[in-house]
């Protein structure tokens, strides 16, 4: 037993001291072994437990689960029920609107077919404006055809400026201060229009011939040599018909100092301003005025002033008699207006004194009518005179 079993860093181990610790080992092994043991079914009862807890749980939720499925169960069939009604009542309600957008598309397209009905009129009564404005025009056409052919003949083109020239005379000088294709001069020559304007024995010519070969030549060029030469015609042709009007009349003694030359046409007296101003210079250093209807219409308006004016003073004698005559009938109206002011002074004074004595004649009547004879002593002498009057 006191055997040396081993010997250990110089210590030496004997049997004994082996048994004893090896005696002790197992008994820390078996306590070691009871204590994992106890621990192990504690461990295994505390899962029990915790199963035993789950499995509680997990009815109690099948439980609720169960109860909420039965619940659901219930809110469905609910809820078909109030949907199958629903249902229903979105059919009826669905059958309702379309039957009232039935109707109303009904009365939509009624309306709508009337209203195309009345657009239809509107429209066939604007065709027939239209084919009264086509023939309007259809006739303005021609009219314009037939004036297109009247400037390209060239005496209808005069034919037509002398018309235009003389409606405007006519229409603002009176008879007797104009005269057409008079002749006049030595040279008898016969302008288109002569004026005689007041206090002066000449007269102004008026011609109302017009070239206009060169501007529908210059308006119907296509290309800049065209255009040149049919400008150089317009100023060729005016230049030559100025120099005609101040040789032919334009006479001393006879005319006035200048002519005008009638252009019957606002455009063409326009193109003739605008492109060729130098033509314009030459004939008003010629002494030939060029003008267009509206500034004949104005020359003829200044001459007529001068008209009126020259009469006015013709008769300036005449109407100094007829002002000293309403003179003498005016005071010839104060006269009898006075007169006739006394005469209602005098009837204003006769009604007044007609009223004092019908006054008089009423209080005498009252007084017999009271049969009050005895007045005051100082009546009587009042009434003397009142009875006189």
């Amino acid at each position: 037993m006191d055997r040396v079993l081993l010997v250990l860093a110089d210590a030496e181990v004997r049997l004994i001291d082996a048994l004893v610790g090896g005696g002790a080992l197992a008994v820390g092994l078996l306590i070691a072994t009871v204590v994992v043991v106890w621990r192990g079914g504690r461990a295994r009862a505390a899962e029990g437990a915790v199963a035993a807890e789950r499995q509680r749980e997990i009815d109690d939720k099948m439980a609720e689960l169960n109860r909420a499925s039965a619940e659901m169960a219930g809110r469905m069939q609910a809820f078909a029920e109030a949907l199958g009604s629903r249902q229903s009542d979105l059919a009826r309600l669905v059958a309702d609107r379309l039957d009232a957008v039935g109707q109303r598309v009904g009365q939509g397209l009624e309306h709508a077919a009337r209203a195309q009905g009345d657009h239809l009129g509107k429209l066939n009564e604007r065709l027939a404006v239209i084919d009264a404005a086509q023939a309007r025009l259809t006739g303005l056409t021609e009219e314009v055809v037939g004036l297109k052919d009247i400037l390209a003949n060239k005496q209808a083109r005069g034919a037509y400026g002398q018309g235009r020239m003389e409606a405007i005379v006519r229409d603002g000088l009176p008879v007797g201060a104009f005269e057409f294709q008079a002749t006049i001069g030595a040279a008898r020559v016969r302008p288109d229009c002569i004026v005689r304007l007041p206090g002066d024995d000449r007269v102004l010519t008026i011609d109302a011939k017009f070239p206009l070969e060169g501007f529908t030549a210059l308006r119907a060029a296509d290309s800049e040599e065209t255009r040149g030469r049919a400008a150089q015609r317009v100023r060729a042709d005016i230049a030559r018909h100025v120099k005609d009007i101040s040789e032919k009349y334009l006479i001393p003694g006879v005319t006035q100092d200048l002519a005008l030359m009638f252009v019957p046409s606002e455009a063409v007296y326009a193109d003739l301003c605008e492109h060729f101003d130098d033509v314009v210079q030459k004939a008003h250093r010629a002494r030939v005025v060029i003008v267009s209807p509206s500034l004949m219409m104005m020359a003829i308006q200044v001459m007529q002033a001068l008209v009126r004016d020259a009469r006015v003073r013709e008769q300036a004698h005449v109407i100094l008699d007829e002002t000293r005559r309403l003179v003498d009938d005016v005071r010839r109206l104060r006269d009898r207006v006075a007169r006739l002011d006394t005469h209602f002074r005098q009837a204003q004074e006769d009604v007044v004194a007609i009223a004092t004595s019908a006054d008089k004649i009423a209080r005498r009547g009252e007084r017999i009518d009271q049969m009050d004879f005895a007045g005051p002593a100082g009546d009587a002498p009042a009434q003397r005179p009142a009875a006189a009057e």
